[in-house]
């Protein structure tokens, strides 16, 4: 397999963390190179559920090495807390993860300004996971945050925090929001610093070592692209490169080295949170919530469903030089009879193809329809592509067609099993 990058070609929740999994048995390394620990990786093995927010999916494989690059911001208690909860369901983790000394830290100031800046936004809210991923990479970008070698050093990360929290402090009071005890979060976090100082090391060098011996890279995106901070539906974003930019950007890994980017898709289009959705149904919606589905694996919150947007994903085949394609949830649609596919925008009275920059102006846009006849059989059980319906088979071809990249992969449930390789 060559280095392959897996980036989401929609909003986020389009089953990166199963692909990442299937894709792992052919890879030596998997990446994590953006986002916190507000991403939710979902994966089943053996009918049991594992959600991981920040340790790479490859952890449940063994003899793969999971990395946590310097472009993740990580919550250390969160991902302590993240260790031992997999440990205890019996999967190792030892020196099968490392940590990226550069990485920046989320502290509890950062989630306290996150939850209150959101509060204050009323119903201009962005709907954030007030997980603090906004205000850690603002530290980062004004050159104040706190990195991993900074936590595993105690007499540097005390001063360095003690300075931070009263500063933060004079923030918060500002805001309306209680002041933070130093004292007792730096109690929590020197105790975090414990048990991941074994982890932490310079994984720039490690992954260029790699490399060199001919280690095969897999890339694990979080969130999706048009969550992207660059390139997203901004200011209804995430505070990351969510693209396949940012994975080199975010491991130190040149793009020269990549070989593949594959894009992750739903068969139809989701998004939690704010922001405009032009392909938003409410019958599809409402069908896929009463199948138990599109709940999101972090915070719970219902997912706003719509049909396929090949407007948008074939933005994002542009901007991620997406060379295949993977699309997952396909079973979800075995029961709907006519199936819409937005091939294009309306936007003042005008046609587009490719989503216009402003929101406001997204939030104009109408779709226009194609519309495709349903296969109303179940997809689960099948396990080569000849095993899928015709109109199935139709669908997924017509929806790589619109997109502009070769389908390679077809999920058709959670499980290992159900993934179809073409």
């Amino acid at each position: 397999m060559p280095n392959t990058i897996l980036a989401g070609a929609q909003w986020g929740d389009e089953g990166k963390g199963k692909i990442i999994d299937f894709l792992t048995d052919e890879a030596d390394i998997v990446v994590r190179s953006q986002g916190g620990n507000n991403a939710g990786h979902t994966i089943v093995i053996g009918g049991e559920k594992y959600v991981l927010h920040l340790i790479p999916s490859g952890i449940l494989r063994k003899s793969k090495i999971c990395v946590i690059g310097n472009g993740v911001v990580i919550d250390p208690v969160s991902l302590v807390g993240e260790i031992e909860g997999l440990r205890k369901r019996g999967v190792a983790v030892g020196k099968n993860l490392l940590i990226s000394d550069a990485a920046h830290l989320v502290l509890p100031y950062h989630r306290a300004l996150d939850g209150r800046r959101e509060a204050l936004k009323g119903k201009g809210k962005i709907g954030t996971t007030k997980r603090g991923i906004g205000p850690a990479y603002g530290d980062k970008v004004a050159r104040i945050g706190l990195r991993m070698c900074d936590l595993v050093d105690p007499e540097v990360f005390s001063k360095k925090l003690a300075i931070r929290i009263r500063e933060n402090n004079i923030v918060l009071k500002s805001l309306g929001a209680p002041a933070l005890n130093g004292k007792a979060i730096l109690k929590d976090y020197l105790a975090a610093a414990d048990v991941l100082r074994p982890f932490v090391t310079n994984t720039v060098v490690y992954l260029h070592k790699a490399l060199k011996s001919g280690k095969q890279l897999l890339f694990e995106g979080a969130q999706g692209t048009f969550l992207d901070i660059d390139h997203g539906t901004y200011p209804y974003v995430t505070s990351s490169n969510t693209t396949a930019g940012g994975a080199c950007t975010g491991s130190g890994v040149p793009p020269h080295r990549v070989g593949r980017v594959l894009g992750v898709m739903k068969a139809y289009t989701t998004r939690v949170g704010e922001g405009p959705l032009p392909s938003e149904d409410k019958g599809i919606t409402d069908a896929l919530h009463a199948m138990g589905r599109e709940f999101g694996a972090t915070t719970g919150r219902p997912r706003r469903c719509g049909w396929f947007d090949a407007v948008a994903t074939r933005y994002a085949a542009m901007v991620n030089g997406i060379d295949e394609i993977a699309i997952t949830n396909l079973d979800g649609l075995d029961a709907v009879s006519a199936i819409r596919v937005c091939i294009a925008y309306q936007l003042d009275g005008k046609k587009i193809e490719f989503p216009p920059t402003d929101p406001g102006a997204l939030a104009r846009c109408t779709p226009v329809y194609i519309e495709l006849p349903g296969w109303n059989k179940p997809t689960d059980k099948a396990r080569k592509f000849s095993d899928l319906p015709p109109r199935a088979r139709d669908y997924v071809n017509k929806l790589a067609g619109l997109t502009g990249a070769k389908l390679t992969i077809v999920s058709i449930g959670p499980a290992r099993a159900q993934t179809i390789r073409l």
